[in-house]
């Protein structure tokens, strides 16, 4: 059975909480009785708080009866014992929130110190997350570097070894143990990010695997002449299962709980994307130009998974050399972004946008 010290040590948070509950308690009703003896609230509470904060101040009221003392004598008693557990609790509470972090960081350093043939990930967003989850299913042992304090949070509470930290810095990549790493994937959602932790990481370990994100097209010889092996770039991960989904639609429709839709179903909804079907107007833009043409007038902002012929006509993955023509129905998918882009070259009328269902 646990004695009082144990359950005292135990639990800083517990201890505060008591002692805040347990001095608005005594202040309270040491106002209520200095009210009940006559006095004004304003008066009474002043009265409390410069005792138990021992603040010294003059008595805002005479205390020159038996039954103001017998308060007050309590109010000293009782609410400086109070102040004295809540600073304590308090003191515990901050001393032992440092010593565990510290300890933690030591404990994370030295695991991270002995790993061998590890993978680094550098982002832990939609895609990182994922990653790690399939990593970990694996038995592959991981570092994650992010910056944002809520994605780090995350990450620790899924028992993942996580270093607060830019991973465009290298000394963050050297305490990720980069030395020993064996492949290093930077999913993060910035370019220019990408390509500065390739560029370091590659000097850094030149035998190192080195895969990276991009998203827009023009990113991948930026990042594979930076040093990365391979390159991945999730639009066009996404436009691929969009197109599966079309091409097998027969099939999905037969088999509507199919093992190959749900994964097609998950792929674009953690990748992000929204999906847009728009008609070709006579005034658009798009109008005689190729599909490649259009998708590079969009600098990447979408991409074009299939064409619907006014005749009734459909061409999935349409060739880039596709020509559009007028009244066309085109299935685009992008991100968030690809408004602007849309509306540019298809104007605002006849188009529906909609997002993968989350189930």
């Amino acid at each position: 059975m646990a004695t009082v010290s144990d359950r005292f040590l135990g639990s800083p948070v517990r201890n505060l909480v008591l002692g805040v509950l347990y001095m608005l308690a005594v202040m309270a009703l040491a106002v209520g009785a200095y009210v009940a003896a006559g006095w004004r609230f304003g008066d009474a509470l002043y009265m409390v708080i410069i005792t138990v904060y021992t603040v010294g101040y003059g008595e805002t009221m005479p205390v020159d009866t038996p039954v103001l003392r017998g308060i007050t004598i309590g109010l000293i008693v009782l609410g400086c014992t109070g102040m004295i557990f809540l600073t304590g609790a308090l003191v515990q509470f901050i001393t032992l929130n440092q010593l565990n972090r510290m300890l933690g960081f030591k404990r994370m350093n030295t695991q991270i110190d002995r790993l061998r043939d590890h993978v680094i990930i550098c982002g832990f967003g939609r895609l990182g997350v994922m990653l790690a989850q399939e990593l970990q299913a694996g038995g592959i042992p991981i570092v994650i570097l992010e910056q944002a304090e809520g994605a780090v949070a995350l990450a620790r509470d899924l028992g993942y070894l996580c270093i607060h930290t830019d991973a465009t810095d290298e000394e963050a990549l050297q305490a990720a143990g980069i030395a020993h790493a064996r492949t290093l994937a930077t999913v993060l959602s910035n370019d220019a990010a990408n390509v500065f932790i390739t560029l370091s990481a590659r000097n850094l370990n030149p035998k190192l695997e080195i895969i990276a994100r991009g998203e827009l097209p023009s990113t991948e010889n930026k990042l594979l002449h930076a040093g990365a092996n391979k390159v991945v770039l999730p639009a066009h991960i996404g436009a691929e299962r969009i197109a599966e989904m079309i091409l097998y639609r027969d099939t999905a429709a037969s088999l509507p709980g199919s093992e190959r839709m749900k994964d097609c179903e998950k792929a674009l909804v953690s990748l992000g994307l929204d999906m847009n079907v728009v008609v070709a107007a006579a005034k658009s833009p798009a109008i005689g130009k190729t599909v490649e043409s259009v998708e590079q007038q969009a600098n990447g902002a979408f991409f074009i998974v299939q064409i619907n012929r006014r005749g009734g006509e459909g061409v999935a993955r349409p060739d880039p050399a596709t020509i559009i023509e007028t009244g066309d129905g085109l299935v685009l998918v992008g991100r968030g972004a690809q408004a602007s882009a849309v509306s540019e070259l298809f104007g605002e009328g006849r188009r529906r946008s909609f997002r993968p269902s989350r189930r």
